[in-house]
């Protein structure tokens, strides 16, 4: 096996795309909003990608199993571009297979003729919230001016010691090859899964691309998290434990 590898399954006709990421993070924001994309819009894989630097296992379902690896998305939308989306369960495990993903990733966003970039993520407050704030970074001010206009917060020297992982080196690397990228960050206790926090990313996102997708789902998931937050709260107080069922929601 090649370092990197690309399986391309399909090779649609896009209109105008742009890239979502949506990888493993803080709070799994962006892996939540661009596997909501998926489940509410039609779409079709376009190709994965293997690499030596993704964690040394397989997934298995119904006694299947699949190596790890990145899964590109195409998803056609009524109202904007369509838009392609990058997914999958894990990311790098070093310095070098961070960049060299990165770029993999880029090379196939370039043969897709991806136009803008939007990494999704979150930023870990430390405390549990209520107001769902967006963060932003943009690699020019036309950008940052455009998100500002739809809702998202540019703050000075948050988030705090950068960006990492491939959400931060798409916006490098990005740049360095002339092509527009933005950053989303939803505000994130950083504890829990938090489906409020990729439902605020995703309604910024969706009123900058322009489509539309339903967020019933996601409004259920939260309400079994907040669910979890209280019993939390109650074992803080020392008034219960948490059964395992309480806990599945956590991590």
């Amino acid at each position: 096996m090649d370092e990197f590898e690309i399986d391309v399954l399909a090779e649609p006709e896009l209109e105008d795309p742009v890239l979502v990421e949506g990888l493993p993070g803080v709070g799994h924001v962006g892996k939540l909003a661009a596997e909501h994309i998926l489940e509410e819009l039609d779409s079709e894989p376009v190709c994965r990608v293997y690499s030596k630097h993704f964690p040394p296992q397989v997934s298995v379902e119904d006694g299947k199993a699949e190596l790890a690896h990145a899964e590109f998305h195409a998803v056609e939308t009524e109202t904007g571009p369509d838009v392609v989306t990058l997914t999958g369960d894990h990311q790098a495990q070093d310095n070098a297979g961070h960049y060299g993903l990165t770029d993999t990733f880029l090379d196939v966003a370039d043969d897709l003729g991806v136009e803008r970039v939007f990494a999704l993520g979150g930023v870990p407050t430390g405390e549990l919230i209520e107001e769902y704030d967006v963060l932003g970074a943009a690699t020019t001010e036309a950008f940052v001016e455009e998100l500002e206009e739809a809702g998202v917060e540019f703050r000075e020297d948050e988030p705090a010691g950068g960006i990492v992982g491939v959400s931060g080196l798409l916006l490098g690397l990005s740049e360095r090859r002339d092509l527009a990228a933005a950053c989303l960050m939803g505000e994130t206790s950083g504890y829990l899964v938090d489906p409020k926090s990729a439902q605020a990313v995703l309604e910024i996102l969706q009123d900058v691309i322009g489509f539309e997708v339903d967020f019933s789902s996601l409004e259920d998931r939260a309400e079994e998290m907040e669910e979890v937050v209280r019993k939390i709260q109650e074992m803080e107080q020392g008034n219960a434990t948490p059964s395992e069922e309480d806990l599945r929601y956590i991590g």
